[in-house]
């Protein structure tokens, strides 16, 4: 969830004074890192997954204030646009029947909120772009109520000098446009992991998770269709990558690093090198003052890398005494079909980098970052057409990689994590049987369109239909 704010308007001195904070923060984190004042628990496990809502004809329905106003749940939280809102979930230990009780906790508050949409006339949808979703759909008066996007707008196009955001996409098909503000964001809607994880065992973790972003991104694919048109199999990547795009550092010799990236390289000794580069990198976007907070909360280090959208993010959060943890956000993988498909997209993501990390030797000593950066965007394009080149330049299909040797090591994964075997046997079968028949969200959009014509409503009124049986994926009819 986005931190909050109180304010989008700042002065030249609230940027001088926010980067001196996040410079002294960054250097507490430092010592807390070498102190060892992170808590040792890790293997905990939770996700959050952005929606729609949408009208009877599967439009866009504007009402999530009045939507969170009836609900009134603090687990649901309001995203950049009025028609988009998040679901968050408890974390859980990765043990036991950690996999059956998020299905549980997830399904629930799913069916609580499509009852309260149901009497707003609308439903709830888990989809990675809508494809009734115009571009004139994404204007600011159809942003949220919330001083942090108004700001962010405001503080990238300034960025940018008032010009526009410039989206140019070559897939099946190919899409150019200009936007004149950040709302295409509000295009994308993710599942996003996170796994908590000890400072020492941390860099293995994320580098683990860069890996997986093009197998996690080929086997979830759910976006494929953008203003009518049919591009990549994983659309949000370039559309996000785009539509927040800035220029570099403040200085007219910093490198570009863009705010929304797979990242420059893999984590060589702490993952303090991600908080360092975002205070050597990333210009400030929302300089809050936030000093009336302890500063051993590190409250401006945690609300700037938040303004910086890696696939992977590393996250500091707190336990009940205190205590910090750190955690990895792992951002690549779209909302939906379907509550059991998110589930056991999850339980592969688990089951994998538990194992990855643990590797030897390292994954980032057997597969140059260049190539995992490029089997990302192949991946995404491609979806599980796509061929990818994995450890000691071995190249194969993504299909035969994921059936022949990712998923029995997410089944490895899952149990040495002691996870209950009747689960891992259930949920790693739904992605068995998703990319045995290729069948991804992906693809029973674009066979529906083969089959029934170009009608991009009856395709999402469909698609809903299909979502709410409950059924996996891989069992929809065309």
């Amino acid at each position: 969830m986005g931190q909050e704010i109180t304010r989008s308007q700042f002065s030249p001195q609230d940027f001088q004074r926010f980067r001196e904070r996040l410079g002294e923060e960054t250097a507490l984190l430092a010592d807390q890192f070498r102190e060892g004042r992170f808590t040792s628990v890790s293997g905990v496990g939770g996700f959050e997954i952005e929606a729609w809502l949408v009208d009877r004809q599967g439009r866009p329905a504007p009402l999530n204030r009045v939507f969170l106003e009836r609900l009134a749940d603090p687990l649901v939280v309001p995203e950049l646009s009025v028609f988009n809102i998040e679901l968050n979930t408890p974390p859980l230990p990765l043990y036991g029947d950690a996999l059956r009780r998020m299905h549980a906790n997830l399904d629930s508050l799913w069916q609580r909120c499509q009852q309260v949409a149901a009497r707003l006339d609308a439903s709830v949808a888990l989809i990675g772009i809508l494809p009734t979703l115009r571009d004139r759909d994404l204007s600011l008066d159809q942003m949220s109520e919330r001083a942090r996007y108004q700001a962010i707008n405001e503080q990238i196009l300034a960025r940018r000098r008032g010009q526009p955001m410039t989206l140019a996409i070559h897939g099946v098909e190919t899409l150019r446009l200009t936007h004149s503000d950040v709302m295409l964001e509000a295009a994308t809607t993710s599942f996003q992991t996170h796994l908590q994880v000890t400072v020492q065992e941390a860099p293995a973790f994320f580098n683990a998770a860069l890996a997986l972003a093009a197998p996690m991104v080929a086997v979830t694919a759910n976006s494929p269709l953008l203003f009518g048109k049919m591009l990549w199999e994983e659309t949000r990547i370039p559309l996000f990558e785009q539509g927040v795009a800035l220029p570099g550092g403040e200085r007219a010799d910093d490198p570009i690093y863009p705010r929304v990236t797979l990242g420059h390289g893999y984590i060589r000794d702490s993952i303090l090198e991600l908080f360092s580069e975002n205070l050597s990198h990333y210009p400030p976007l929302l300089p809050v003052d936030l000093s009336a907070e302890p500063a051993e909360c590190l409250a401006h280090l945690r609300l700037h890398n938040g303004t910086i959208w890696r696939w992977n993010r590393p996250l500091i959060g707190f336990e009940a005494d205190g205590t910090p943890h750190l955690r990895i956000e792992h951002r690549v993988m779209p909302a939906g079909p379907s509550i059991p498909d998110t589930i056991a997209n999850a339980a592969l993501y688990y089951g994998l980098i538990h194992e990855l990390a643990r590797m030897a030797p390292p994954v980032a000593s057997v597969l140059e970052f260049g190539q995992c950066r490029a089997n990302f965007y192949a991946a995404a394009r491609d979806g599980l057409r796509a061929e990818v080149v994995w450890l000691k330049g071995r190249r194969l299909p993504m299909q035969q990689w994921v059936l022949e040797e990712l998923v029995p090591l997410a089944r490895r994964g899952l149990q040495r994590l002691e996870m209950n075997a009747a689960d891992i046997a259930d949920y790693l079968g739904l992605i068995v049987a998703r990319v045995a028949s290729g069948r991804t969200g992906a693809e029973w959009q674009r066979r529906f369109l083969a089959r029934h014509g170009s009608d991009l409503a009856a395709l999402t009124v469909a698609y809903l239909d299909q979502q709410r049986s409950g059924r996996p994926v891989h069992e929809w009819p065309d």
